[in-house]
């Protein structure tokens, strides 16, 4: 059996500040080549955290790691130097949520896709420009020859996008974290980012690991589903399944929450409450106190995630049915 590209066992995060905060609790993810899976949950969730880590982005001083994570067959707990400087970009690249801050404005955005290409690559810088400038029409810029010598701040949100994207694959990763690339984006724009990061995708067969609160964005671009909460996976499994019939009460809430033609004209059915604060997380269940089937187990005991059908799931009660969790 072929091994899994991405492979996080028990992975847990705390950041160590004035207050202890358990970011990550006991994490396990498995993604296969050319697989995508989308990691889906409200602000605070662990999302954004869960693809920093996997790059080791997180200050060391201030952030303990437990468990294990490999990719691609390297324990990425371990690499150090070079060896991690290689690994970011080479084999692991990522797409920010805001193109604006985390392209340099002091550089030409051919500047920054050549200089990360010759860090990886041994090239003069003649080709790297050359391979900079593909990317950038790889990504559909449109006049990329101009837009190679523009900065970041003379592009659209769009293009800015557009050209995170060439830079992040301009080194040819096996693996892509995406983190809600489209949320400052208009709704026109948002549809074309999206196409754009599945047709590269599947022309590459690299791995996508896609964090988004949207679920509708999550079902045009992913094949598995991640539910988080309060920093654990509460759900996962095939898109198509647990939009159609999710089985944890919090999947089933944000679903209820979303927009669709089914519901329109109907209030919107939020998730009561408020997510926990990561530095005193209540015991058992962290969603207990939020869930209307919360028992006196949910409160005490912390459910594992385990196999339910054709998905996993954490929790005691799991619902049937979206119809039965309204």
């Amino acid at each position: 059996m072929t091994a899994p590209l991405v492979s996080l066992q028990d992975l847990s995060v705390q950041f160590c500040g004035n207050r202890k905060a358990s970011a990550l609790n006991a994490v396990n993810i498995e993604l296969c080549a050319g697989e995508v899976l989308g990691l889906l949950g409200e602000s605070g969730s662990g999302k954004s955290v869960t693809l920093r880590t996997l790059l080791r982005l997180h200050p060391e001083r201030t952030t303990k790691i437990q468990g294990k994570m490999r990719v691609d067959g390297q324990d990425v707990l371990a690499l150090k130097g070079r060896a991690l400087d290689l690994y970011r970009g080479g084999t692991v690249s990522m797409v920010f949520q805001e193109p604006g801050l985390a392209f340099d404005p002091v550089y030409t955005i051919g500047q920054q896709i050549t200089e990360a290409i010759r860090a990886h690559e041994s090239l003069d810088e003649a080709a790297a420009r050359t391979q900079a400038l593909h990317m950038l029409e790889r990504v559909q810029i449109p006049q990329a020859k101009r837009r190679f010598d523009a900065y970041p701040h003379e592009l659209s949100g769009g293009m800015r996008q557009r050209a995170m994207i060439g830079l992040a694959l301009a080194c040819k990763p096996k693996l892509l974290l995406a983190d809600e690339p489209t949320t400052a984006l208009d709704a026109t724009v948002q549809i074309q980012i999206l196409l754009l990061l599945r047709e590269l995708q599947r022309e590459t067969g690299m791995s996508v690991i896609f964090v988004t609160h949207d679920i509708g964005a999550a079902v045009e671009v992913a094949d598995r589903i991640a539910v988080m909460y309060a920093g654990r996976i509460v759900e996962q499994g095939v898109v198509g399944e647990i939009v159609r019939a999710p089985r944890h009460p919090y999947t089933a809430g944000l679903l209820a929450a979303t927009v669709g033609t089914e519901n329109r004209g109907q209030p919107l059915l939020a998730v009561p409450g408020s997510p926990p604060d990561l530095a005193a997380l209540p015991p058992g269940c962290n969603f207990a106190p939020r869930c209307t089937y919360a028992s006196e187990r949910c409160r005490c005991e912390v459910p594992p995630l385990e196999s339910l059908s054709n998905r996993s799931v954490a929790c005691w009660h799991p619902v049937q049915s979206l119809a039965e969790a309204a």
